[in-house]
């Protein structure tokens, strides 16, 4: 049961978590009651947790509904440019706790819930996690989304409301097994559909050449229905729409080739039309060509271009409707997340030139000037190509369109360098040898006016190597935006005892300007200061141990060091690096067992995509080392490994908190950025990494003697890769390296079945594109540097409240403030929405203001 606040605590907690009124109070109480009894026809003798957690989130939902339809009013009134998002992943998590804190409404709802007898923490336990995402990418376009609305711009999320998100992991015999992720069985509080929206979206049929033109025939139409998320900022009354858009058959779908009169089979076939938003395909950084896939990549589009179009020429009564296209780059913006909604590129030229009859000229300039597009990935298995063949079937009349924009780009190249046959099929959209394919991030960067890496060392690499040729013609094009996370949710709701000391040191507008994060500097000597961050790390750590043995049934030493590796499986982030340190450590203790060893419990937690046989191998290595540390009696409380089972958004929100030490290893020169880096600095963890993504940034921002930075640099990996990487002389050069590979090689962590392993052992000594064992002698040393850090908890703290002083540049805020001028063309606002409660008029007093600015 909670407790309530005392006077001081409430004082303390009023800036940054809402006011605790008494009317404030008995009004949320009041609409809790009626939700209970009119929502969800229940009384309390009946009602179960989700019941009421139901209440509670109609409640909330009542107070964003009106700022949601002012919002929308307001930029109808005002006629901003808009900024559209597309992207296939928005890895939302829970929405109850983010929605009050936006609000100001956490401690009024806390006390409200209180005072009826209810647990706060055990009613947002209840809530799903929207899963509608794999990883970074997906979590990055929320984070993305939060900081739009707190700045103020009119912009809208696109994607799929997939039915089934990204799989539930369980984990049984130490393999991960997978299970459908059923979010929406008990309903979604937060969605509202909206069928009178409802669009057409077509598949497959030909092209016929006309008098006016190609048109598209004999097509197969799915409907697209909306369903609208509301998105509110923080404490500005803004509140924007997510608009996620689910399959649906049309009534007629398949009846008319039934003329046998099977009807009930023909209704049984609607799946197919629906399945398009079913699920969410499991892959991270990996392209899978499949045409369910290639089906939600257009489905996606050409619902959001339609709907885009629409509000494009609606313009309010008074002023004349929008009939030319020529203001359309100054009032849309579009951003592709990634390759995966490319197929946007020539579904706009159609609608330009096939259906609004533009000339190719006019609709190719408009659609460059609409578009941009952010690359998420180095990794070669991860850019998208799809096969021609493919296209012809499903989208014929978007190939044609490929076609004449690589006509068109081919030409200028050839112009430019004439006879230079190489320079032609390495920039050419279609790649020719063997299968033939369309090369998804060559259309975005022809047919966008900005493309960025999301990290300054990603950007360098995109610009000087992986798109050079691109670069070199446009050098003004390529851009860096590096990732951000929203401060929001990745402080002031998971660690609130850490913001509130924050704002009791330096004030709370922190929240709105992390910047202001660099005034913490002036307390890094007081030794107050430094005690209270490290008892808030502390208490964290005791409520995160109390749920590891709640969870997993393993004693857990608070006062160890919480040494925490948490990301999606896969071989570039090395997962196997940290494990083969455990192993050695585990092995340090076993041969010496009375020397000083400073505990650890080491956390490892993450999801492997279902069809990545060595990720699912580097789960069941550490489960099985987990099972041999854990339970081994010399060990003792020394080490613990835990394997944390179905990683997600909501469970980050528990771990990071407690974190000490933050894993960020990839091999040089492979991450894009992390942003699960940038979360443990806020909430201060140290790092320890290589300078890889943003590590590089965190470095050159909290000075790189405040992170543990080892192992090769980026030339180092582009050297060794010229002579060749050869695991064995690491292998025979190290002694502790080659007693851990011996010991999995043997079975000694799989004694029923001593080969199980060797596919893992196999990849390590023969074809290891991460090279593992070459950065396996710098980690070590590097983690006895931690370890000795760790016993001296002052020095330790006080090198915590230096980072969490340099995150300032890691919010999502200034992220997206920089796309907002550099890219898209908009200014971020102060400016706050008139709330419900001021009458229609001071929308247009403050869409006056808007427009003057």
């Amino acid at each position: 049961m909670a407790t309530p606040l005392t006077d001081q605590e409430k004082r303390k907690q009023i800036s940054i978590r809402g006011i605790v009124g008494v009317e404030n109070v008995a009004e949320l109480k009041k609409g809790f009651n009626r939700h209970l009894h009119f929502t969800l026809v229940k009384d309390r003798n009946i009602a179960t947790p989700r019941d009421y957690y139901f209440a509670l989130a109609h409640t909330v939902r009542d107070h964003l509904v009106g700022r949601w339809i002012r919002t929308q009013q307001f930029y109808y009134e005002a006629d901003p440019k808009r900024v559209y998002y597309l992207s296939l992943e928005f890895y939302m998590g829970r929405t109850l706790q983010n929605t009050m804190i936006n609000l100001g409404l956490q401690n009024a709802c806390d006390e409200a819930i209180y005072q009826l007898g209810l647990d706060m923490e055990e009613l947002e336990e209840v809530e799903e996690d929207a899963g509608l995402g794999n990883g970074g990418l997906g979590r990055l376009a929320a984070c993305f989304l939060d900081s739009m609305a707190t700045l103020g711009l009119a912009a809208y999320g696109y994607g799929i409301r997939y039915e089934y998100g990204i799989f539930n992991q369980k984990i049984r015999d130490g393999w991960q097994v997978e299970e459908a992720d059923d979010w929406l069985r008990h309903g979604n509080p937060w969605e509202k559909a909206r069928p009178e929206y409802m669009l057409p979206v077509h598949f497959y049929g030909r092209v016929e050449e006309t008098r006016d033109g190609p048109k598209w025939v004999d097509t197969q139409v799915v409907l697209a229905m909306p369903y609208d998320t509301p998105v509110p900022g923080y404490m500005n009354n803004t509140v924007n729409t997510m608009r996620l858009w689910s399959a649906r058959a049309p009534n007629d779908f398949n009846l008319k080739d039934f003329n046998v009169g099977d009807y009930i089979q023909a209704v049984l076939d609607r799946n197919l039309a629906e399945n398009i938003s079913r699920v969410l395909y499991p892959n991270d950084n990996f392209f899978e060509g499949k045409e369910l896939r290639l089906k939600q990549e257009y489905f996606v589009v050409a619902a959001t271009l339609q709907d885009i179009i629409r509000r494009f020429k609606t313009t309010k009564k008074g002023r004349p409707s929008r009939t030319t296209f020529d203001a359309f780059p100054d009032k849309v913006a579009i951003q592709l997340n990634d390759t995966h909604p490319a197929m946007a590129i020539p579904e706009l030229m159609r609608i330009f030139v096939d259906i609004e009859k533009l000339d190719w000229e006019t609709a190719w300039d408009l659609t460059r000037r609409t578009f941009a597009y952010t690359n998420h990935t180095v990794l070669p298995e991860a850019l998208e190509r799809w096969p021609v063949e493919l296209l012809e079937k499903l989208l014929p009349r978007h190939l044609q369109i490929i076609y004449q924009i690589n006509q068109a780009h081919l030409d200028k190249i050839a112009a430019l360098f004439p006879n230079d046959l190489d320079k032609l099929r390495k920039m050419s959209l279609i790649e020719e040898d063997g299968c033939k394919r369309v090369n998804m991030a060559h259309l975005c960067i022809v047919g966008s006016h900005a493309v960025n890496g999301v990290a300054q060392i990603h950007s360098d690499i995109i610009r000087t190597e992986v798109f050079k040729d691109f670069s070199d013609l446009e050098p003004g094009k390529f851009q860096n935006k590096t990732n951000g996370i929203t401060p929001r949710r990745w402080l002031l709701l998971c660690n609130p005892g850490l913001a509130e000391l924050i704002a009791e040191a330096i004030g709370e507008d922190y929240v709105k300007d992390l910047s202001q994060l660099k005034k913490l500097n002036d307390f890094v000597n007081d030794l107050a200061f430094v005690r209270d961050v490290a008892k808030i790390k502390q208490d964290n750590k005791v409520k995160f141990a109390q749920f590891l043995e709640t969870e997993y049934r393993v004693k857990i030493n608070p006062s160890s060091m919480f040494d925490v590796h948490i990301k999606r499986i896969h071989e570039y982030k090395r997962q196997l690096l940290n494990c083969l340190h455990i192993i050695a450590l585990y092995n340090r203790i076993r041969k010496n067992p009375n020397a000083p060893f400073v505990p650890r419990t080491v956390i490892v937690g993450g999801k492997a995509a279902p069809g990545y046989h060595m990720a699912k191998m580097i789960i069941k290595l550490i489960t099985s080392v987990a099972d041999v540390v854990n339970n081994d009696p010399v060990v003792g409380s020394k080490l613990k490994v835990i394997f944390l089972e179905n990683y997600r958004v909501s469970l980050a929100e528990k771990v990071i908190p407690a974190t000490d030490l933050s894993e960020q290893i990839s091999t040089a020169g492979t991450e894009a950025s992390g942003t699960g880096n940038m979360k443990f600095m806020l909430n201060g963890a140290l790092t320890i990494g290589t300078m890889d993504g943003a590590n590089v940034e965190m470095a050159e921002e909290a000075g790189e003697e405040n992170l543990f930075i080892f192992g090769m640099r980026v030339e180092d990996v582009a050297e060794m890769d010229k002579k060749g990487y050869d695991a064995m002389t690491y292998y025979e050069k190290i002694p502790e390296l080659k007693q851990v590979m011996d010991q999995i090689a043997s079975g000694f962590f799989s004694p029923k079945n001593p080969e199980l392993f060797k596919d893992l052992t196999d990849m390590l000594f023969k074809y290891d594109r991460f090279k593992v064992f070459a950065d396996f002698e710098d980690y070590l040393k590097t983690q006895e540097k931690v370890s000795k850090l760790y016993q001296d908890t002052v020095e330790w703290t006080k090198m915590a409240i230096k980072n969490i002083a340099a995150t300032g540049k890691f919010s999502s805020d200034r992220t997206i403030a920089e796309y907002a001028t550099e890219v898209w063309g908009v200014e971020p606002t102060d400016l706050k929405i008139p709330p419900p409660s001021e009458p229609r008029e001071a929308i247009e007093e403050t869409a006056k203001a808007l427009r003057k600015m």
